[in-house]
């Protein structure tokens, strides 16, 4: 018996298909290896591709084989001891040639599960699968940068590519016939009247009869010089750019980076800022990053200065909530702008100032936003910030806020916060 397995390599794309249905097919398997994977990733590399294993009972690959050819004539008998649906009990010390008794031996070959190599583009859309901005909806046309080809009428002139051969000619049969008709309608006169004349016993040698004659043929020459098809009769399609509606995002992200938060917790907010900004770079091309870290003093910063220096100090979040409104005000309209933000935090805050903070969002903030995410990071009893914010949540279906005690949190509570919301 011959088996054929295809094991070619992908070769200029020739299996990009059947990898895309490996895909598809395997893919709650996969997203499982992808979850378990950013736990276990640096900062850095989060964004590469990745190794997986997939069970080999799982994966089963087509064959080929000869079978027994020509025409049998075959009896089966039956037995006394099973009817049809009775259930076969398993044979004791398991199945198969040997028992399953005595000593271990050196014959036999196991089954490793099956490795498969993600792309970093497959790693990224199999990591933000089925994650999506909330309530994100569509303020403004933007109209320089992303247009949609349409269908314009038909123009003199064009590419040749785009010539309607159609539209064409029925201009130029609608032009010969414009033109010629006059030239026709003379000649049948004057055919008419030839008749007339030969009708009366007029001979051919006739002057009036030879005139007659000359002047229709003179006719028919020129009706039969009108062009077919000219220059002028050609129509191109024609088409123009209109501007496609799409959507205009900002997301603000806050971290705290005072000296309550110490480097686990800042490595632990920095790794859901970093998950945050690839997923937004992943998915929206048109969208805007306001980085912002405070101490006491709130500053807007770039990315690099944003995820990688340090700072020590007291904690006044209300400076950060300012500092985001004073920037959304300045730049970005509320009513042609999708603004989100999010905030990383040890909860820790001036006792006076989580009353300051949740005034700021519910009377300033809140109304400017389609959604808010609040995370806290930190193993010990929630302060006086959690609670205020709290209060916010109750006011404002679009405030979320979770906890996150260790790394192994991150990706869990990210995907609650930012999860596709059925319609």
């Amino acid at each position: 018996m011959s088996h054929f397995i295809d094991r070619r390599l992908n070769g200029k794309n020739k299996s990009t298909v059947n990898r895309q249905r490996f895909l598809k097919r395997y893919k709650s398997q996969l997203k499982r290896s992808v979850a378990d994977a950013v736990n276990k990733r640096s900062i850095t590399d989060i964004d590469s591709g990745e190794r997986v294993g997939i069970p080999s009972k799982d994966i089963s690959e087509p064959v080929f084989h000869h079978g027994k050819g020509g025409v049998r004539d075959m009896v089966h008998p039956g037995n006394k001891d099973f009817i049809a649906g009775d259930r076969i009990r398993r044979p004791e010390g398991g199945g198969g040639d040997g028992s399953g008794q005595g000593k271990a031996g050196k014959g036999g070959q196991g089954d490793d599960d099956f490795m498969f190599e993600l792309s970093r583009e497959e790693f990224m859309d199999l990591l933000f699968d089925d994650l999506e901005l909330p309530n994100l909806v569509r303020n403004q046309l933007m109209g320089t940068t992303e247009f949609k080809t349409v269908r314009a009428g038909y123009s003199t002139d064009g590419s040749p590519s785009n010539i309607d051969v159609v539209r064409s000619l029925k201009g130029a049969i609608a032009r010969r016939t414009a033109i010629g008709a006059p030239l026709r309608a003379r000649a049948r006169e004057l055919e008419e009247e030839l008749q007339t004349l030969l009708d009366r016993g007029i001979d051919e040698t006739d002057a009036r009869v030879r005139e007659i004659r000359e002047e229709i043929d003179r006719l028919r020459t020129r009706i039969a010089a009108l062009p077919f098809i000219d220059t002028f009769d050609l129509r191109y399609q024609s088409f123009t750019k209109l501007p496609e509606p799409t959507s205009k995002a900002v997301m603000v992200c806050i971290m705290d980076v005072s000296g309550s938060m110490d480097q686990v917790r800042k490595n632990l907010a920095k790794r859901f800022f970093i998950l945050l900004y690839l997923f937004l770079q992943r998915n929206y091309d048109k969208i805007d990053v306001v980085f912002i870290r405070h101490h006491t003093i709130a500053q807007e910063v770039d990315e690099q200065e944003f995820f990688y220096s340090r700072e020590t100090g007291g904690t006044v979040v209300s400076s950060a909530l300012n500092l985001a409104y004073d920037i959304l005000k300045e730049r970005y309209d509320s009513s042609v702008w999708n603004i989100y933000a999010a905030q990383a935090s040890d909860g820790d805050n001036w006792d006076s100032d989580s009353t300051v903070c949740r005034d700021l969002l519910v009377e300033k903030l809140m109304p400017l936003m389609r959604y808010f995410a609040y995370v806290e990071i930190t193993p010990r009893q929630h302060q006086s910030l959690w609670y205020a914010y709290q209060e916010v949540r109750a006011l404002h279906r679009h405030f979320a806020m979770e906890e996150i005690d260790g790394a192994e949190d991150i990706f869990p509570v990210f995907r609650e916060l930012f999860r596709r919301q059925e319609a």
